[in-house]
């Protein structure tokens, strides 16, 4: 396997199936958890010198923090429903707690924090939903925490891909710390995929070829970027989706594609005109 694949296991005592930590990864940034909870099933952790955001992958749950409490929220039990989560904003140096009130799937997405903001609840109201591309490289993307949203750190957005399209395309990178023309920013995918026995194929890879890895990738798969482009390709039958969290030292995400394929959108897009 991939050194760049960590795949989900059965929950452990406390709801875990998968985790990610800077350590773990290499790096110095991103982390990611995922924990599966049953009905009546409590999960409670203290950020500490990390902001989280908590998102609510399926089903519905009571979430509170020192400060706050937001109950029976949860709209999806599903993430190929479509629709835009609830996801809950922790600062550093704050407790959140977890009641799932039906099974639930959360995301925990962490990078380094300074207690900057408030908790605060990220409805499905608040989460902006646009389509990214065209043809068959046209995809849903659920801005979750993007930059125009206040936080220390995290940067996290949702991404389905149709069966037979291609995500993250042109292939682009944010790896060079070279403002205003690129931010340097580690992230994770974790993947999704309907029905949950197919798989999509992710490439990594650098301009150097230092890097260079295609994987085949399998449902609740997290997949790491720690540098190059990393293009998405879902097989006919199957559509796709990813959870992306991205951080690094300056919370922007200003990106450079391969100049190889830059040519490849405006060409989709003047075909689509066309169309109209």
């Amino acid at each position: 396997m991939s050194r760049f694949i960590i795949s989900s296991h059965s929950p452990n005592e406390e709801g875990n199936v998968v985790r990610v930590t800077p350590e773990s990864a290499g790096w110095e940034y991103v982390g990611f958890e995922v924990y599966a909870l049953t009905k009546g099933q409590t999960l409670r952790k203290e950020t500490i010198d990390q902001e989280a955001c908590l998102v609510l992958l399926k089903g519905k749950a009571n979430i509170s923090t020192k400060l706050e409490r937001w109950e029976q929220i949860g709209l999806r039990m599903d993430v190929f429903e479509k629709v835009p989560p609830y996801s809950v904003y922790v600062p550093a140096n704050d407790v959140y707690e977890v009641e799932a009130m039906t099974d639930v799937e959360v995301a925990v997405c962490l990078a380094p924090g300074k207690g900057t903001y408030p908790a605060r609840l990220i409805p499905p109201s608040e989460v902006g939903v646009e389509i990214r591309g065209a043809g068959n490289i046209e995809r849903r993307v659920h801005n979750i925490l993007p930059e125009s949203q206040p936080a220390d750190s995290l940067l996290v957005v949702e991404v389905f891909t149709p069966e037979g399209n291609w995500s993250s395309y042109p292939p682009h990178k944010h790896d060079q710390d070279n403002l205003p023309h690129e931010s340097y920013l580690e992230e994770t995918y974790y993947h999704k995929i309907n029905p949950g026995h197919g798989f999509m194929v992710q490439r990594v890879y650098t301009d150097d070829r230092s890097i260079d890895e295609t994987m085949v990738v399998k449902n609740g798969d997290v997949v790491l970027v720690p540098k190059g482009y990393h293009p998405v390709s879902a097989p006919p039958g199957y559509e796709g989706y990813y959870l992306n969290v991205m951080a690094g030292p300056v919370r922007t995400w200003k990106f450079h594609n391969d100049p190889d394929h830059d040519w490849v959108m405006e060409s989709k897009l003047a075909a689509k005109q066309k169309e109209k």
